[in-house]
């Protein structure tokens, strides 16, 4: 071997040498990046499974608020439906009573009205027809047992009234209509006929 082949020689394993300490420096430098770029890509992943995670718990917690929501509204919507059956059959009730127990029920409600006693007594074109005579009568004995005027009449008009008297006394009139003191009654007795229904 001469000696440029020698000083070749040697050239070439230190550059052979120089080129393999590049190489392994850059795969550890690579291995280095591989590792970081892995544990910052297992860190995003855990993050957006825990945000993913949460947005479905949350989406989860607004659909079971939800349904609750709706659940509690159809609940009330039923108890409000039985809530006027159950008025709408009192109101039934009352105007289907027999005429032995109608009668004193108008004439209670036309003296319980009477502001002077000598009002019109007036009802509904049934009623007036069929019982009127009979509810100034009773209504007028009420009024006098209790030391008051009775000097009550019955009108000739009528109303399109289901049941019960209105009370006429020139341009005042005081309204007894079974529907009208069953609607006023209901604000009232609502909550004991809630606790009858519902219990």
């Amino acid at each position: 071997m001469t000696g440029i082949e020698n000083i070749t020689g040697r050239i070439q394993a230190d550059v052979q040498g120089e080129i393999d300490r590049i190489q392994a420096d850059a795969r550890a430098e690579a291995e280095k990046i591989s590792v970081s770029y892995a544990a910052r890509a297992d860190r995003e992943c855990a993050d957006l499974l825990s945000r993913g995670e949460a947005a479905a718990q949350e989406q989860a917690r607004r659909l079971v608020s939800a349904a609750g929501m709706a659940s509690r509204q159809m609940t009330l919507a039923a108890k409000q439906e039985m809530l006027d059956e159950a008025f709408a059959l009192a109101l039934d009730k009352l105007t289907q009573l027999p005429a032995e127990e109608y009668v004193p029920l108008l004439a209670k409600l036309a003296a319980g009205a009477a502001a002077t006693g000598r009002e019109e007594i007036i009802l509904n074109p049934q009623d007036q027809a069929n019982l009127g005579a009979k509810v100034v009568e009773q209504a007028n004995a009420l009024l006098a047992a209790a030391g008051r005027t009775a000097s009550l009449t019955l009108s000739r008009q009528t109303r399109p009234i289901r049941g019960g008297v209105l009370l006429s006394d020139g341009t005042v009139e005081v309204n007894c209509a079974l529907e009208t003191l069953v609607r006023l009654s209901r604000d009232q007795a609502t909550g004991e006929v809630s606790q009858l229904l519902f219990q």
